[in-house]
């Protein structure tokens, strides 16, 4: 680390992503006026630093049992992570908190429910979904999927999944000015295998791709029920190896009650 903040963190991961957390739910650490985003930049890095795909700052809530910022590699903050919102619940129960939990971001309030290893989260409605995209990459024409499950995402469906080069299209779709000026984050998903559809991702914020992304996969799953390719529960096989399920109802172009499952542990805690 290039710097030392004398503070305790946790280090979690769900699904093969993975987190530092922060608790901060006494204040104190907000007290010091730290820049969140210049912290995150300097221990997110992989082998100079404690490495993760972000940072997570649990908060007291007036309304809540806590509140969640989510804080990117790259500095930037959002407004939610689905596999951050179960890693935060899972690290609520290890403390002893319960295992029933309001937890405030900036996308609106997530319910998670907590059994062993087992985190279940019930999502806010998801928004602005624009389905058949044709979007322009250079001389070629791509068709794409867009809906906002928290945070922005594209879904694009693909045939060889395991040779896609996702690094570099992904990072073309983020960058494409259609989806300016905050960017998107782009999910590719494979052709079905069994009762699974493989999925990578490139997360905006991380600029590579991740092991697994809890949002883009409820983005995916929900695009795939939109389109009538899967029905809801809905698995997807991420990087990681890892299962997440997708819950949702759908009833014409209207989603509700959408929930993301899957496995959350403990890695390790330290100091900053």
């Amino acid at each position: 680390m290039r710097k030392k903040y004398d503070i305790h963190f946790t280090k979690a991961v769900a699904s093969g992503n993975d987190f530092v957390i922060i608790d901060d739910k006494d204040g104190r650490v907000k007290k010091r006026g730290l820049n969140y985003g210049e912290m995150a930049r300097d221990i997110c890095r992989r082998h100079a630093s404690v490495g993760a795909d972000g940072v997570l700052i649990l908060e007291g809530a007036t309304d809540a049992d806590l509140r969640m910022r989510v804080i990117n590699p790259d500095g930037t903050e959002v407004d939610m992570c689905g596999n951050g919102a179960r890693c935060s619940a899972f690290y609520a129960a290890r403390k002893g908190w319960g295992t029933s939990f309001n937890i405030e971001t900036g996308a609106g309030m997530l319910c998670a429910e907590v059994n062993g290893n087992r985190v279940r989260l019930k999502m806010s409605a998801p928004t602005n979904a624009k389905l058949a995209i044709n979007l322009g990459l250079g001389d070629s024409m791509m068709n794409v999927n867009f809906i906002n499950s928290g945070v922005p995402h594209v879904v694009h469906f693909v045939k060889d999944i395991e040779n896609y080069p996702v690094v570099e299209t992904g990072r073309r779709i983020r960058e494409h000015s259609f989806f300016s000026p905050g960017g998107t984050n782009v999910n590719f998903v494979g052709e079905k295998n069994g009762d699974e559809f493989p999925i990578r991702t490139y997360e905006r914020g991380v600029e590579d791709e991740t092991l697994a992304c809890g949002t883009g996969s409820v983005a995916s799953a929900l695009v795939l029920g939109l389109i009538g390719g899967a029905n809801s529960p809905i698995k997807m096989r991420t990087k990681s190896g890892e299962i997440l399920t997708v819950h949702y109802e759908i009833a014409g172009q209207k989603i509700q009650n959408v929930y993301l499952e899957g496995s959350a542990d403990i890695v390790y805690e330290g100091g900053l």
